[in-house]
């Protein structure tokens, strides 16, 4: 069996691995040099919920990933605004670890590779069509099975119309090209996040080259991982939080401080902010913006194109097509998009097989979130949320039904109970 996985961030990388670990050949595309997408300057796990969903994993069987993570933080247990026992991951040493992980697996990876097309036969894929870069000749890619990891982000077209411009970011759609969608290529009308006149979100935060903030400041966030810095209010921007794709941050602590993260630079908890105002706040006066170059006007624009589907994750009206990370949803996140990505292969190749699909329960976090963002993103009002284990109305979900906990022995009784522990390996 060959299932081909499209898009190699957090939930493509998942489901390769998962292909990978149940037999059957993983071929995965990423149309840029780079494995991790917006994991290349992410880096926070385990906040909040995340902690409750990661284990719940692991549980399942799903942890090699996870294990390759927890290898590589520069910092654990640390508390920022609104968050607890957070646990932050080099962004500068990640993806060459998850590369090497998923070469030692077997898996087929086919960087600088761009879906160009696909090839359908009635509701069915029968292969895809790509191009790689230096190469114009398009290639033909048949498989049993496909997974859309495409994202939701961009082209640089969505950053003009529906945010400030293209802010030059890691997803770098100028060199490799644009997003694009398998399952819109597939023929399926994917649905588009909005609340009030803002079509998608902005990404929720930005880099600043360490070494250009005062000593003192990198002194505290090399020590403490976390610093947290008080805007005056003359130069403090109001408005701002309601547009960011991270919902879990739209707290009035971000919007009267910067709140610095280390995870190798200095991660800035907001969408964007004027350079030449950055600069007038003390310890800030040589600020540099590293992911987006721009972040001094904006950021990416996200949810852009997210397909229904099933709470299997399979795509609804493709046979063989199935979705995770930001393509299952309003779902916000590196942990979300690893669960995400794990049970789509899982089912990828339990279609493959003719055996029955796995839907995970409600009992737990992970299938409950899964079940609660399909039916909240067939109202215009959900259409307007965001989704995290981390924080905001998920996260609040999650404690009002009790499923919120960081003891590992409460959760992996909870997966007990389901009769589902160790599914996934």
């Amino acid at each position: 069996m060959r299932i081909v996985i499209a898009g190699g961030g957090w939930s493509g990388c998942a489901a390769a691995l998962q292909v990978a670990k149940m037999g059957a050949e993983a071929v995965l595309l990423e149309r840029t040099d780079m494995l991790l997408g917006t994991g290349l300057v992410g880096g926070i796990m385990r906040n909040n919920g995340r902690y409750t969903a990661t284990e719940e994993l692991i549980a399942l069987g799903g942890g090699e990933i996870f294990q390759a993570i927890d290898a590589n933080y520069l910092h654990s247990e640390i508390h920022f605004p609104g968050h607890d026992h957070a646990f932050l991951y080099n962004v500068a040493t990640m993806e060459p670890i998850i590369y090497k992980l998923l070469e030692k697996r077997g898996i087929t990876l086919k960087l600088t590779s761009r879906l160009t097309d696909v090839k359908m036969k009635g509701t069915r894929i029968e292969s895809i069509v790509f191009k790689e870069k230096g190469n114009e000749e398009p290639q033909p890619l048949p498989a049993d099975v496909f997974v859309d990891t495409t994202g939701t982000a961009g082209p640089a077209a969505n950053c003009n119309k529906y945010g400030n411009g293209c802010a030059m970011c890691v997803l770098r759609c100028h060199s490799f090209g644009g997003r694009i969608s398998l399952a819109a290529k597939a023929g399926v009308k994917e649905r588009v996040a909005k609340k009030n006149d803002q079509t998608g979100a902005f990404s929720g935060s930005c880099k600043l080259f360490k070494e250009s903030l005062d000593p003192d400041l990198v002194k505290t966030l090399d020590e403490k991982g976390v610093a947290v810095v008080p805007i005056p209010k003359t130069h403090q921007l109001s408005g701002k939080l309601a547009i960011k794709a991270c919902q879990q941050y739209a707290l009035p602590a971000f919007e009267n401080n910067l709140v610095l993260l280390d995870t190798g630079h200095a991660k800035l908890m907001t969408p964007y902010f004027p350079l030449a105002v950055l600069r007038l706040i003390p310890g800030f006066e040589n600020a540099r913006f590293e992911d987006p170059y721009a972040g001094g006007m904006g950021n990416s624009i996200r949810y852009m194109g997210m397909p229904p589907r099933e709470d299997t994750l399979k795509v609804e009206g493709v046979d063989n097509l199935f979705c995770a990370g930001e393509k299952a949803g309003l779902l916000v996140g590196h942990t979300e998009a690893i669960c995400t990505g794990t049970l789509a292969a899982y089912n990828a190749v339990k279609l493959a097989m003719g055996d029955t699909l796995l839907v995970l329960p409600k009992e737990l976090v992970i299938g409950d979130a899964i079940r609660h963002v399909r039916r909240q993103m067939q109202t215009p009002q959900g259409l307007g949320l965001k989704y995290t284990f981390s924080g905001s109305v998920l996260f609040d979900r999650m404690k009002e039904k009790q499923l919120y906990t960081t003891d590992k022995n409460k959760v992996c009784d909870r997966v007990f109970k389901t009769g589902l522990n160790e599914i996934f390996s």
